[in-house]
This record gives structure tokens, sequence and C-alpha cells, in this order.
């Protein structure tokens, strides 16, 4: 892989260059960019220099004293990717797909999503949540993840943390906070295997669509999609769609604190989710069993859990 590579790829007719992938320019991005890259490379035989990463500062990572919620939410970690992706200065896009909108513009497409790697969450600075001291100040920027730690332990003082991965691990070295919460594949990526205690996603579900990599594409841009199809995982393809139309269908925001997490085994998916409060006073969860080309079985379990929930819990969900 170059930033200025000067071998080509032929990507339509009369046109020769490298393949250009978009990426946020933090570290855990670049190196998910980087996966990205090796695996187009390996599955079309190309040599190195026939993919360049293009990486871009996204707002969401200039951002670090607030909440992304309260300042334009997820769109703050797409934004310069997708302006630059309908400007053609770039050809696909490289996401963390948990930090997609759902609602996204027509002329883009999914085109791949890499094999999922691990969902759960990570606990830094304790053994476990029940072991945290009275009181202890965690650090995360996740309504989910806030929710879920006072629905087990009310008494925790959940403050924001903002930053990158080693950031916020200096952030608990420096005793700043006791403890955080960072997601498991992304430590996997940064090569962090030991750091951390995995939280069983019966005990905390993971966000909608956590550990995937997805590659976006301009809906029109047929030879690059034909491309991606290439290096994509259909059973990640099929678990993170599923838990994507439950998320639409709940018109949740950033400020609302959801989880979801489908497992497929062959044409079957088993879905998995949840909505909370934001200081997990009240939670309702259900599961549903589908086949996979069943496109509205998110949805009618999201109606389902909403028709459970409190005026005030449905309220935070648009309804």
């Amino acid at each position: 892989m170059t930033s200025h590579g000067d071998s080509k790829t032929k990507l339509k007719a009369g046109v020769e260059r490298p393949l250009r992938m978009g990426t946020r320019q933090s570290p855990l991005a670049m190196i998910q960019a980087e996966m990205a890259a090796a695996a187009i490379l390996s599955a079309h035989g190309w040599r190195p220099e026939q993919v360049e990463l293009v990486p871009m500062v996204a707002t969401g990572d200039k951002i670090q004293d607030r909440a992304l919620a309260d300042v334009g939410g997820k769109a703050l970690w797409t934004k310069e990717l997708d302006r630059a992706l309908h400007d053609s200065e770039i050809d696909c896009a490289v996401h963390s797909m948990k930090d997609v909108e759902t609602l996204r513009p027509d002329s883009f497409v999914i085109g791949a999503m890499m094999e999922r790697a691990d969902i759960h969450d990570r606990l830094i600075g304790a053994e476990s949540v029940i072991a945290l001291p009275p009181g202890a100040i965690v650090g995360t920027a996740s309504p989910r993840r806030k929710a879920q730690l006072l629905r087990l332990r009310s008494d925790l003082d959940i403050r924001l943390i903002r930053g990158n991965v080693q950031t916020r691990l200096k952030k608990i070295e420096d005793g700043e906070y006791a403890a955080t919460l960072l997601a498991g594949a992304g430590l996997d990526r940064l090569d962090m295997t030991e750091i951390g205690h995995e939280i069983s996603d019966d005990i905390m579900l993971p966000a909608p669509a956590q550990g995937a990599i997805g590659i976006e594409a301009r809906t029109d841009a047929k030879h690059v999609r034909r491309l991606l199809k290439e290096i994509s995982c259909t059973r990640t393809s099929r678990a993170v769609t599923a838990e994507r139309m439950f998320l639409k269908e709940l018109t949740a925001d950033c400020h609302s604190p959801v989880a979801a997490l489908a497992t497929v085994d062959g044409l079957r998916v088993h879905l998995r989710a949840e909505i909370l409060l934001p200081d997990g006073s009240e939670s309702v969860s259900g599961t549903s069993d589908f086949d996979s080309g069943d496109v509205k079985a998110p949805a009618r379990l999201a109606r389902k859990l909403l028709g459970q929930a409190s005026a005030d819990l449905k309220a935070i969900f648009g309804r």
C-alpha cells in the first residue's frame, strides 16, 4: 500500500490508477484500513502499490471535550469521508460500522463487510463491574455503556471520557478515572489483546455492529462494488444488517441507549436486543429468530420492545 502509488489498477474502461481507500487518520482507523487494503490485495492478486490509503482527520477526532451526541452524533465520524466519496476523491471509504448512521445517502452503498471481530466490551481498571469500589469514577462516551453500568451499579460515577484508545488508557493510568470500557475488537487490532477484562454479552450486550468493518462505495461505481464484493463476509453482513435494521426502526439517535447482537447459523438469524433509560433504571429486552430473507423481522422486534416500554423510555427513541 502507498500514499502516492504510481502502479495502476484498471478501475473502469480507459482509467487506470490505484484504488483509493479513504479512512479516518486515527491509529485504530488506519489499522482497519490497512486490513481492508490487505484483503483487497489478497483477493485480487494485486501488488501493494495498487491500493492507496487516503487518511483524513474526522471532525469527531478533533472534538475532545464534549460528547459527540451533543454536537452532531455519528455524522462527525463520516462527513469528511462522505464528501470525498461524493466528489470522487476516493473510490471507497473504510468505516467502523457501529459509527455509521443507519440513514445513508442513496448514492452510497456498503460494498463489503469484513469478517467480524470480538463483539465484547472490555473493562479496564478492574476485574469486573462488581469489583469496582463504591462510587468509582468510570469514563465512557457511550450512552449504552453508561446505562448498562448504572443498571448494574447505580452508585457508580459515570463521566465523559474522550480521545483515542491510547489517550483513554493514559487517563486510567494517571488515576483520572478508576476504569473505562473499550471494545475488544479495537484492542485486538491495536495488538493490545492482554489489556482489560472481557465482559460477557449476557451482562452487557454490545452496540449494534460492534466489531465490524464496512467499506462503502458510490452506488453507481459498479466496478468498485465488484472488487469489494470479493472480500465481504456473508455471515457478518447478515448479522450487522439485522442489527442496523433494528436500530433504524427505533429512530434512535446518539443519545439513545440501545444494544443489539445478531448471530447467524446458515440462513437463520438470532437477534438479541435491548433499550434502556439513560440512568439504567429501566430496560426492555427481547429476542427474535427469523430467516435471513425476512427483512422486516428486526423492525418487528423493535416495535415489540417499544410496546413494552414506559412513556419515558419510548420518548428516548422518538416515539
